[in-house]
């Protein structure tokens, strides 16, 4: 009990020492104001548009919408009196590559090669006369290359579906492969080649269609073109000599319906850094309080030192007392002598 009370009183006198040291220590000077900041020029970042190359490739099927097969005669030949006549092509399977920029969202371009398999094409022209009636079986195939540079506007996407159109120009390599003529009847012209003759053309097209993100960077579109890609001539040289005369296939159109994929690689968005007007932002000064006025830190008397406490004794044991005689009176002395 003694100990506790020695520590208390021991801690006290400590701390009261350290607070009356604390309060003589002098006290640091109001700080002046800070200078005024002049900030650097910041550069200014402006993203551009994300654009993305990309890859693509289609396989379709095309479907002759005209065929114009016409009969040119050789002025040194005389003209034959045509009757009737007829020209059918066989449908055909084509495949393209491509390679194309998407500038944003909504506009892209794109450049395509294309290979159209041969197609089968058989005519027939009857020719007549006050004297015989006969005609012409013609055989040959058209083979064609296709080289377009398209440019296409999406409507918006859907769920990952996009709407879009099109519209595409170009050249078409056009190939008149193994015209034969046969001739039927008397009035036949008789028997003849040609001469496998290519031509390029002009070509065009229209686009539409509905592309599907499977992916943020794949594609897949199924889309209608309607082509137009010129025309191309052969002659015909008959077997037993003759002066030929000009096979003409004009206004060539197809109906195609094309399935594709396109192969997105993003380009990461381009920063431009544009350096603006220096700026110098003005701070208000602060306003600076008065120091206050430190009285004399009070004067602390010393701690009393705690005696300890006296140890109580047991209180003794009174022995009885004997009891208090008081005294008797006494009989009143004599007088008499």
């Amino acid at each position: 009990m003694v100990s506790v009370r020695l520590c208390i009183g021991a801690a006290a006198a400590t701390m009261m020492t350290t607070m009356a040291l604390a309060a003589d220590m002098a006290q640091p000077l109001p700080l002046p104001p800070p200078p005024q900041l002049a900030y650097q020029p910041i550069p200014l970042v402006v993203e551009q548009p994300e654009g993305a190359w990309y890859l693509r490739g289609d396989i379709g099927v095309g479907i002759t919408s005209q065929l114009d097969f016409v009969f040119l005669s050789n002025p040194l030949n005389s003209p034959p009196n045509i009757l009737s006549q007829q020209a059918a092509m066989a449908d055909t399977v084509f495949f393209d590559v491509g390679a194309g920029y998407e500038f944003n969202n909504w506009l892209r371009f794109d450049f395509t090669a294309e290979y159209r398999t041969k197609s089968d094409i058989n005519a027939f022209i009857m020719y007549g006369s006050s004297s015989a009636v006969g005609g012409d079986q013609y055989h040959a195939y058209l083979k064609s290359e296709i080289f377009l540079a398209n440019a296409y506007i999406d409507l918006g996407t859907w769920n990952c579906l996009t709407p879009f159109v099109g519209f595409g120009i170009g050249g078409a390599y056009n190939t008149f492969a193994d015209l034969t003529d046969v001739g039927l009847g008397t009035a036949g012209g008789g028997s003849g080649v040609g001469t496998n003759a290519s031509q390029l053309n002009f070509a065009w097209a229209l686009h539409a269609g509905l592309a599907y993100a499977v992916t943020k960077n794949f594609t897949m579109e199924l889309s209608y073109r309607y082509l137009n890609y010129g025309s191309v001539s052969d002659q015909i040289y008959c077997m037993g000599g003759c002066y030929p005369d000009t096979y003409k296939l004009q206004n060539l159109t197809s109906q195609d319906f094309m399935f594709g994929m396109r192969w997105r690689f993003p380009i990461e968005a381009a920063a431009t850094y544009v350096q603006q007007a220096p700026v110098v932002v003005q701070q208000p000064a602060p306003v600076y309080q008065p120091a206050p006025v430190y009285q004399p830190a009070p004067v602390y008397q010393p701690a009393p030192v705690y005696q300890p406490a006296p140890v109580y004794q047991p209180a003794p044991v009174m022995a009885p007392q004997q009891p208090m005689m008081l005294p008797q009176p006494q009989p009143p002395l004599s007088t008499r002598g």
